[in-house]
């Protein structure tokens, strides 16, 4: 165990260089890392919201909007299971929060019951046994008419499913800003929290994260203008649109779009280069593509519309069909805006309008005072660790100050190397992380003891210390490491910079505590004369 090889102490002396190089540019200013020679790291750990202050909102879904679309979904879905099964209707539309159906023919209600059930989706978990139906299919009170309703635990699926998305297109929005620091976590059904490092100035972020962006393209009604269909009725399966003036004012078109935003493959913003005016360039995937280009082969010569958040931003005549699956939004765009729509685009839809309910903005002042007083708080800790291990081993208490050096620059090594960034949370978990390394180091010196007084010699004595304490501290490091691991997999945000910081000096630890000071009491017993005697232990 005492034994290494020129191999071994090449790669840990090499590790712990390259620890401390990773490590050095985080005590370092941005202007000494100017200086830095280019060929060396310069990356630094990014500081959480509490240490250097930024953005706080808090947003919250609108659930009747999720209600109505999944409603409107329903519709969509009856209409086509009705047409198929031959079954007539005289009457299709959402009332109350429900969808009602009237049939034309009151005697074949049972078997329009059986249809509509088809569309009914299990939710909840098959193996536990807590299955329900997200819908219910019941018979009206008048002849004929049928009742579909979402379920409590349908409604409640649905909206934590949007939150879920909504999340998710947050991320990509904020993310296509430039940062990895951001934090977006659910709170409670229907809220999400964002947090975003640095950011003084929310109105970017708001407008970013504000808008739906709900891309789609719509068929234009070929006779009836919106204007006719005011006066008169709207015909089934249209509704009308609201569109800028110099697009025409509203628009007549089918509800049902053509095309959505899901079929995007890629937005950009661009330039035209007739007008050189701010455009959207978009391409749709294959199955976009493919739909696109046979509904432009099929109306040439007629307009379609391109809608966004029920807004029609142009409507645009079809030349020519447009079989290449790409395109070009334009309107009444500016640099920045044709820049904020591209990412909403690229990023998805939102599910349902997200409100802000909560803001705030956190000033740097509190994260200074957090660091500094950590700063003392380490510093005394550390001082008062440095001088007990001394006291209580001696030379060896040397070896295991040297080993919690090493421990500590590899775990800030490798949070830089990753990424991760440090939060309150995360100092913590540092320090926790140097308790367990003294801890290792504890359990190896007083097992180095026991083997003493045990009759054994000293070489014998540190070999069996270190081999037979390694098993417990392993055991002991482990359990831990899994419950850092549970903490990372089910927590979110400042838990999860706790369980990665402790994760990692873990890690780094063992390496420390066992690799790192096993070799430094390995040469200290190779450096002692031989002249002097039997090997004195001092521990």
């Amino acid at each position: 165990m005492l034994h290494f090889s020129r191999l071994k102490k090449i790669l840990i002396a090499l590790t712990c260089l390259a620890g401390l190089l990773f490590a050095l540019p985080n005590v370092m200013s941005k202007e000494q890392l100017a200086w830095w020679p280019s060929f060396l790291p310069h990356k630094q750990m990014p500081l959480g919201l509490d240490l250097q202050g930024g953005a706080h909102l808090l947003l919250a879904m609108d659930q009747e909007e999720v209600k109505k679309d999944w409603l409107n979904n329903l519709r969509d879905s009856a209409r086509k299971s009705l047409r198929d099964a031959k079954i007539g209707f005289s009457g299709l539309g959402v009332q109350a929060g429900e969808l009602q159906v009237k049939l034309a023919k009151p005697e074949e209600r049972d078997a329009a019951i059986t249809e509509l059930k088809k569309i009914v989706q299990p939710i909840g978990n098959v193996l536990l046994g807590s299955t329900a139906d997200d819908i219910s299919v019941t018979a009206g009170t008048d002849p004929g008419l049928i009742l579909v309703r979402p379920t409590e635990q349908g409604l409640r699926h649905r909206i934590s499913s949007a939150a879920s998305a909504s999340i998710e297109t947050v991320n990509r929005r904020i993310n296509n800003m430039g940062t990895s620091e951001s934090t977006v976590v659910r709170q409670g059904l229907d809220r999400i929290l964002i947090q975003f490092p640095g950011l003084r100035e929310t109105t970017e972020l708001k407008k970013l994260i504000g808008e739906t962006a709900k891309l789609t393209f719509h068929e234009v009604h070929p006779s009836i203008s919106a204007e006719d269909a005011k006066l008169t009725t709207v015909p089934a399966g249209f509704k009308i649109y609201h569109g800028e003036a110099s697009e025409g004012g509203d628009f007549l078109l089918r509800e049902v779009p053509v095309v959505q935003g899901e079929d995007l493959a890629d937005a950009q913003p661009g330039f035209d280069h007739l007008t050189h005016e701010p455009v959207i360039n978009f391409r749709f995937n294959q199955v976009g593509a493919r739909k696109f280009g046979a509904f432009t082969k099929d109306n040439v010569g007629r307009p379609f519309a391109i809608v966004l958040d029920n807004k029609v931003l142009s409507a645009p005549v079809i030349r020519e069909p447009i079989l290449g699956g790409s395109g070009q939004i334009s309107g009444s765009f500016s640099v920045d805006s044709s820049n904020t729509l591209a990412v909403q685009l690229r990023s998805g839809a939102l599910p349902a309008k997200l409100t802000i309910v909560e803001e705030r903005t956190v000033g740097p002042s509190l994260g200074a005072d957090s660091i500094s007083a950590g700063k003392d708080a380490g510093l005394i800790g550390g001082i008062a660790v440095v001088i007990l291990t001394i006291l209580a081993y001696g030379t060896f208490g040397i070896f295991a100050v040297v080993g919690l050096l090493v421990h500590l620059i590899l775990t800030v090594a490798i949070m830089s190397i990753i990424g991760s960034t440090l939060t309150l949370p995360g100092i913590a978990g540092l320090v926790l992380g140097v308790a367990m390394a003294v801890d290792a180091n504890v359990l190896i010196y007083e097992r180095i003891r026991e083997e003493l007084r045990a009759g054994k010699s000293p070489i014998a004595a540190i070999d069996a210390g270190f081999t037979r304490a390694f098993i417990t501290i392993a055991d002991s490091q482990l359990t831990t490491l899994a419950c850092a691991i549970i903490m990372f997999w089910l927590g979110s945000g400042p838990i999860r910079g706790f369980a990665v910081t402790l994760s990692i000096g873990i890690l780094t630890s063992i390496f420390a505590s066992v690799t790192v000071v096993r070799l430094l009491i390995a040469q200290w017993i190779k450096a002692q004369p031989k002249t002097r005697g039997p090997l004195k232990v001092p521990v």
